[in-house]
């Protein structure tokens, strides 16, 4: 091979990094390289980075092979000790050309393949500027990185160190020049983005910043946030799901369960009431917006009792796109040394939580049945609609936004037609 290879895993700003990683390993002059963004979210992305790297050195087998991103962070030696693997960096230090400049030698011992500093002292998150997002129809721009607060099930936070979060002008300046290179849809994303301001002077927050890249770059056709910690909403953000159509109306929550006693062990700062609450006032003010959510099954000491809540609660608030994830225990986190469920019963209640998702989803599905949607046109042959429901969307071109209508679903996807006819000057591109 040549050049730089980038494979990444898990959450969207890894994704946003995995561009940053390339350019700067460029600048660097590398070449003949494969780098690695892992994921340490769970067990089971571990073990996918760990294949995926001797998948990689099957492939590649004279290239350098170069593992960053928060497992490598949280586990340095479970990488170094790899043979195929030829260096470890942090995820401060993927970020800088010099990290590519100052690789070790080939053949050289584990601890010598270590790049990677205490991510607890980094204390600034440093504005990274890329040009495109390889692959996708949609824009991600970092406004946040880090995590102040400790969910007893979550290695993240030892991954990515504390909140810290990008100045407000330079995620208008990555906005504008991702719109300016055909992008109509930025998506802000973060570890705990509902965290932004707090360390910068005045302590504005996602949703002024949110406000002000509208007002600044009205080229923004859409703008999506990635997530979101409900109980962190502000009035900035309530204005723009409110009154701003470019907001989108989807919002992925950070539910993680839907006991109250659940949640207290997992060192959750919300009720149960709390999420429903939030819901129902959103669905108040802009009744098309769809929620997504991440929910732990067999987290442990959950009872059955304790389960039924939590598939209930998915049902309560409503959650179109919900996305399930059998309890992984992370070592040098809380909940490791708690009482655990046998992994069989973990698999199984995930299972049927899963089999609510499902439930939901089509429920979803359903209803928007008939109506007349706008999308945006992936790569792929599947578009989504502004409350982020996928679509098939074959034969459209790829970032053209489509007004169409809805005709049916096939259980995933929702099936169309288009409004008008293709090719017309009311197809925005």
């Amino acid at each position: 091979m040549s050049g730089v290879e980038v494979i990444t895993f898990g959450c969207r700003l890894n994704t946003y990094e995995s561009e940053v990683m390339r350019a700067e390993a460029e600048k660097a002059g590398l070449n003949n390289a494969v780098l690695v963004n892992t994921c340490a979210v769970t067990g089971e992305a571990v073990r996918q980075a760990r294949q995926a790297i001797r998948r990689a050195r099957r492939n590649n087998p004279h290239a350098r092979i170069i593992v960053t991103g928060c497992a490598a962070q949280t586990e340095k030696h479970t990488f170094a000790e790899m043979p195929e693997v030829d260096a470890v960096l942090g995820n401060e230090e993927k970020l800088k050309s010099a990290a590519y400049r100052a690789l070790p030698d080939f053949g050289v011992s584990a601890e010598e393949k270590l790049r990677v500093n205490d991510i607890m002292s980094v204390r600034e998150t440093a504005p990274q500027m890329v040009k495109l997002i390889d692959g996708h129809v949609r824009a991600f721009v970092q406004v946040q990185n880090g995590c102040d607060h400790r969910c007893t099930f979550c290695i993240i936070p030892y991954g990515r160190g504390n909140s810290r979060s990008v100045p407000m002008g330079a995620v208008v300046e990555q906005a504008r020049k991702l719109v300016e290179g055909g992008y109509s849809e930025i998506v802000l994303t973060g570890v705990d983005a509902t965290s932004y301001g707090g360390d910068l002077p005045g302590k504005p927050s996602l949703g002024q910043l949110a406000k002000t890249l509208l007002k600044q770059v009205p080229e923004i056709s859409r703008l999506r946030l990635s997530s979101i910690d409900s109980i962190e909403a502000d009035d900035h953000l309530w204005d723009l799901i409110a009154d701003e159509p470019r907001f989108m109306p989807h919002l992925h929550l950070s539910l993680q369960h839907g006991d109250d006693m659940i949640l207290k062990r997992m060192k959750r700062r919300h009720s149960s009431a709390d999420a429903v609450a939030f819901c129902e006032r959103v669905k108040t003010l802009r009744p098309e917006t769809s929620f997504g959510a991440d929910m732990i099954a067999g987290f442990p000491t959950e009872t059955e009792e304790m389960f039924a809540n939590a598939a209930r609660h998915a049902e309560d608030c409503g959650i179109a796109h919900l996305h399930v994830f059998p309890y992984s225990p992370r070592d040098g986190t809380p909940a490791a040394r708690m009482p655990q469920l046998d992994r069989a019963l973990v698999k199984e209640r995930a299972g049927r939580l899963r089999d609510t998702g499902k439930r939901l989803h089509e429920a979803h599905l359903d209803g928007m049945v008939g109506s007349t949607q706008e999308i945006l046109v992936e790569n792929n042959g599947l578009a989504h609609t502004e409350n982020f429901t996928l679509v098939d969307a074959a034969g459209l071109k790829p970032r053209a936004l489509v007004p169409v209508t809805i005709t049916g679903h096939n259980g995933k996807h929702l099936t169309m037609r288009p409004a008008i006819l293709a090719g017309t000057a009311s197809l925005r591109n």
